[in-house]
């Protein structure tokens, strides 16, 4: 639905008035630990409706406006001079300002050799002009879809504003018909605010200090990654019929006699009555034959059966991991002397079984033990924006290793890369962008609540999405969590579309009031690193207790999400001292030990390196260049722990799936050789 004029000039009203700084001001944030707050007038978000992947099909066109945009740094100490002086209403060539080459997608950050780009805190502005067909114009309709702005979006078509998004690494589109010239030049202009507070999530806090060279905002976080921002993901036009696809929702189960099912659900969204439309749908396999079709009066759901189902498994539970059909969606209708197609969309679909309980977890009715990682969108130079050949790498990696999971920390991940693990058969812990959550707020946990919405509505189709992450590392002991934590379960699991809810906890199992509300027990520890470091002998007995821990007061599957040691690529030390490749081999040879005794009691279920690679942060003593606890550097290559780790996934797959081990995992040794010292 087109917003009316009056509600998007309420938006640029609350955005400036909320973020306007006041000189002087440093913003402290109340330490209060004890407070409690009612949580009573929060409201719930209103459910998301549309955001379907941009394909092309028989009816609708896709036309991407990634590319070289113009760029405008705003003055960090005047964030908000563009709204007050309307850039929008006409080409930021006309501010006066310099303005430069920016791509899209990518963070802007490290685009430039500049560190005030780097270290930009507050607003920047994209622009770019494209044109759009007059044929696009009947009987059309015209979306813009942006895949992700980080934090904060505002923008404006031809000086008209059309969206506003808050909270980055999610998508967000607008119906632009009724502004946009066809035949002629369109101008789009983007506002992007980097800036987090006490309600964003994640969280941060801007402070306004005095440099050398003035007063000027600069942004803290508790978060260990670098907050990169800009237009991080793909910008797309498409059209649709007017009457199309809105949104698509799937369900599957696999019955005991090989019978798949999907259930389906469809909005239709209509021009005027639905008299004459019908619906065909029609399930290829992933050769392209027909596998499965009906033709449905009923326009917004049904259900398809799937005789002698391909399920879908993850990498190396089965040799036939990751299989995907194609449900074909074809809105038609009937006139007196013809039937005319309306609209199609195709959707990749995995039939599995998910189920889980007080000791287990479940796919296709077989238990599941993860082993991998946690991860980062970041690479060189993009930062955060999307990446397809690193995607791709990264995946090749993840299977050369053995793993078969990552969780998406620490917030939604790209929708390429959702696909990608659909179809190479990779689980994903989904997790949203709540990391370090303090403060407990009534406006934070609506923003809260918003940010799990968005993502389960997002990625509620992908079979290899198997629980959903509520938080990291949340301030989960103090007094105000309980209420906090109580009120998001209680809303994710009435949204939760079949899966389990965990979360990545750094308390310990006495004080946590969150684990108490979970299904699965997931929990982040770093034994001879932050805990006594150096240590590699207070490892074994310190882990195993704690996971008996967490086990034992709330009775249900553990996974261990984090652990690990920063490792300098190229430091060597005999005997291991702390940051050499040689600690990172015997730290985490030391966990594998504990692993091992656990998997046998077997509601522990899953183990989780920090991190599949290095990554940036802000500039601290305690960090040279980053995050180094990667078992990759930043560019891809393995630490000399790469080679332990693939041992032991692939022995574990071999182990617990009878899958074949690569030729080269092990190295050869002569055979002849004895134990006669006389023969060497």
């Amino acid at each position: 639905m087109f917003r009316t004029k009056k509600y998007l000039a309420l938006v640029l009203v609350i955005f400036i008035l909320y973020f306007q700084p006041v000189p002087g001001q440093i913003d402290e944030p109340d330490l209060n630990d004890s407070q409690i707050y009612d949580y009573g007038k929060v409201k719930t978000p209103t459910p998301t409706v549309g955001l379907l992947y941009p394909r092309e099909s028989e009816t609708r066109e896709v036309r991407s406006l990634d590319g070289i945009w113009r760029f405008l740094k705003s003055n960090a100490s005047d964030p908000l001079r563009g709204l007050r002086e309307k850039w929008f209403d006409k080409s930021l060539s006309k501010t006066g300002f310099n303005l430069i080459p920016m791509p899209v997608p990518g963070s802007y950050n490290d685009i430039t050799v500049d560190k005030e780009m780097r270290d930009h805190v507050g607003t920047v502005w994209y622009e770019r002009t494209f044109f759009v067909p007059n044929s696009w114009q009947k009987d059309r309709r015209t979306w813009l879809r942006f895949g992700s702005v980080h934090y904060q979006a505002l923008v404006w078509l031809n000086g008209h504003l059309v969206m506003d998004h808050s909270i980055g690494h999610l998508p967000f589109e607008e119906d632009i018909s009724k502004y946009v010239k066809f035949g002629l030049e369109n101008r789009l202009t983007v506002m992007c605010d980097n800036r987090l507070d006490n309600q964003t999530v994640p969280q941060g806090q801007v402070h306004n200090v005095t440099t050398d060279d003035g007063v000027t905002q600069i942004q803290s976080y508790t978060f260990d990654f670098f907050n990169y921002a800009g237009i991080h993901r793909s910008v797309h036009l498409y059209t649709t019929s007017l009457t199309h696809i809105r949104d698509i929702e799937i369900k599957t189960q696999i019955s005991v006699d090989g019978m798949g099912r999907i259930d389906y659900r469809l909005w239709v969204e209509t021009v005027n009555a639905t008299d004459g439309l019908s619906l065909k749908v029609r399930l290829l396999d992933s050769d392209g034959e027909m596998v499965a079709h009906q033709k449905n009066r009923e326009i917004d759901h049904g259900t398809l059966l799937v005789p002698n189902v391909k399920p879908w498994w993850p990498y190396l539970m089965n040799p036939q991991s990751g299989y995907l059909y194609t449900v074909e969606f074809h809105i038609t209708q009937y006139k007196p002397d013809k039937e005319i197609l309306l609209d199609v969309y195709r959707l990749p679909v995995g039939i599995r079984n998910l189920s889980w309980d007080n000791t287990t977890f479940l796919i296709n009715d077989s238990p599941i033990y993860l082993r991998g990682f946690g991860k980062h969108e970041d690479s060189d130079i993009r930062g955060k924006g999307l990446d397809n050949p690193l995607i791709a790498r990264d995946f090749n990696l993840l299977k050369w290793i053995g793993a078969n999971a990552y969780r998406t920390s620490h917030y939604p991940y790209s929708e390429e890369s959702m696909q990608f693990a659909d179809e190479q058969g990779i689980l994903i812990i989904d997790e949203c962008s709540a990391v370090n959550i303090d403060l407990f707020n009534p406006q934070l946990l609506a923003n809260h609540m918003s940010a799990i919405e968005q993502l389960i509505h997002r990625d509620r189709n992908h079979a290899s999405v198997i629980a959903w992450s509520i938080a990291n590392e949340p301030r989960s002991y103090k007094k105000g969590a309980e209420a906090y934590f109580g009120a998001i379960a209680n809303y994710t699991r009435s949204i939760s579309q079949g899966r389990p809810l965990t979360a990545a906890i750094n308390s310990n199992p006495q004080l946590c009031q969150l684990s108490q509300f979970l299904d699965i027990i997931g929990f982040n520890r770093y034994n001879a690193w932050y805990q006594n470091p150096g240590r590699t002998d207070m490892i074994v007995k310190q882990l195993e207790e704690e996971a008996m821990g967490w086990h034992q007061r709330f009775q249900k599957p553990v996974i261990m999400f984090e652990y690990g040691a920063d490792t300098m690529e190229g430091m060597h030390s005999l005997p291991a001292f702390i940051w050499s490749e040689e600690y990172q081999v015997v730290l985490l040879n030391k966990h594998f030990e504990v692993f091992d005794k656990l998997h046998d009691l077997k509601w522990f279920r899953g183990e989780f390196v920090w991190n599949f690679a290095d990554f940036k942060t802000d500039q601290s003593i305690t960090r040279v260049g980053g995050n180094k606890k990667g078992i990759f550097t930043r560019d891809r290559q393995p630490k000399t722990v790469a080679h332990l780790l693939r041992l032991r996934y692939w022995t574990l797959a071999r182990k617990l799936n009878n899958c074949p081990l690569p030729n080269d995992l092990l190295t050869y040794f002569k055979p002849s050789l004895g134990h006669d010292a006389s023969e060497l």
